[in-house]
Formats: structure tokens, sequence, C-alpha cells
């Protein structure tokens, strides 16, 4: 990451799946920064915590939590800002993009995955309102499936619609507060997860000719939107919803 936001430094940052894939890059791109970092996740971080110490010469703040547990993860941010002080920016970035025939999904299944792809983030951005600096900064990670209207993964491209929605709202809402949130649409970024589970020399040589650009996207391509939109680089930006996706998509 050659671009320094000086502002960063120093600054208290909350990541949701802030351990793996495109989390990790933020994480790291973060405390490049100087940021002090809390991240939350399912699985245990220890090994990556460990790498950011001997990275940074500072450990992150690792939380383990499940974000559909409502009161678990507004509990870790309490904690986040205990260790680290008043919250300056949240990333709501931990989704779950499972692949599902329209038909074959059941009740159980459709609650589920909208508790971790919307409800969590909801429920992140409420507690951050409360917890954060003046001119604080949401960034809550979206999708351009959603702009694709992509088949086979209904649930996933609904809860990201609703995450541009909800960004609009909040934005609009809290802006006088002096808080700016704003969206980050990715395109196929291949995360460990995505070369393992979905993945194949055909689909991703598909994709790739729907991009203008035609390198692959790795998650450390994500890091650099996120760190504008953080910093006060973006100072009067706000409710936007911004695709770094080589060129899928066109806004505006």
């Amino acid at each position: 990451m050659n671009a320094t936001f000086h502002d960063l430094n120093d600054a208290a940052v909350f990541i949701t799946g802030g351990g793996n894939g495109i989390g990790a890059a933020l994480t790291d791109g973060f405390m490049a920064q100087g940021a002090k970092v809390a991240f939350v996740g399912r699985s245990d971080a220890s090994e990556f915590v460990q790498k950011m110490q001997d990275k940074h010469g500072s450990a992150p703040l690792f939380i383990q939590c499940d974000i559909t547990d409502t009161q678990a993860l507004q509990n870790a941010m309490d904690s986040a800002v205990a260790a680290h002080g008043a919250l300056r920016v949240l990333v709501n970035n931990a989704a779950n993009d499972m692949r599902y025939d329209a038909l074959d999904i059941n009740e159980a299944t459709w609650d589920a995955q909208q508790a971790i792809n919307l409800k969590a983030y909801f429920f992140a951005c409420q507690k951050a309102a409360s917890l954060m600096t003046p001119k604080g900064a949401i960034i809550n990670y979206s999708s351009i499936t959603y702009m694709m209207g992509l088949a086979g993964m209904v649930p996933y491209v609904t809860a990201n619609a609703g995450i541009t929605g909800m960004t609009r709202a909040l934005a609009r809402e809290w802006g006088p507060r002096g808080l700016r949130v704003n969206a980050i649409a990715p395109g196929w970024v291949f995360t460990q997860k995505q070369e393992t589970q979905w993945a194949t020399p055909e689909s991703k040589a598909a994709f790739l000719q729907k991009q203008c650009l035609q390198d692959f996207i790795k998650p450390e391509d994500m890091v650099g939107g996120t760190l504008f939109l953080a910093s006060s680089a973006s100072a009067m930006m706000t409710g936007q919803t911004i695709a770094i996706d080589a060129g899928v998509v066109g806004t505006g």
C-alpha cells in the first residue's frame, strides 16, 4: 500500500471478519497506517494475530464471536472501545455467499442468511453510532452481485441490495451527527475460500471477460478504497456505494 492516510494513525478501527480473506487484508492495511485494530470472527485467529504482531510490532485485538449473536457482537465492540478508545471506523465485512437453488430455500435458510449478511450489519452500525468519535466513518461491504442480479445466490444478493439501501438511509439519518456511512461493492475477489469452494478455471476465465481490467482481483485490492473512505480524504462523501470490480458494472 503506497498511500499514507495520516489521520488513521492511532485511530480505533473495528472490523467484522477481520482474520481471513478480505478482512485480513483490511486488518493488515489499517495496521500499516498505525491504526489500532480490533476484529471479530467465528474461528480462532491467533496465528493471524501473531503474524500481524511480527509484521507491525503490535497485535490487533481479536475477539472470537459469531456476529449473528447481536449481544455478543455489541459486547465485542464495547471491549474494543475499552481497549482502544472511542471508535473511529467500523468496517462491516463478514459475509456468507452460499449458493442455493431458489426453489430449495426454506425459511430457516433464508433467516440464517439474512442474519449474517444483513441483520448483523445493521446492529453493528447501530452500536458503532453510539461509540463513535465525531466524524466517525462506517464502511459496509456490499457486492456487485445485486447490480448484476446473479442467479443461484438469491439470499446473498438480496442482502447486499439491502446493505446499499441501509447505507443510504443511515447516511441521511446520522449525517447531522457528523457520521459518514458508505459502502464498497467488490467484484469477484479471489480469496482462499473462493478458490476452494466456487472458482474453476472456466468460471474465472468467463468472469475475467466481464471486467475492463484483465487481472484477477485480490483481497489486497480492496484496501486502498477502504482506507480512503475511512479517512478524512473522503470527508464530504457519504451515502455512496463504490464498486471495486475491475470495471464489471457501471454506477452513476
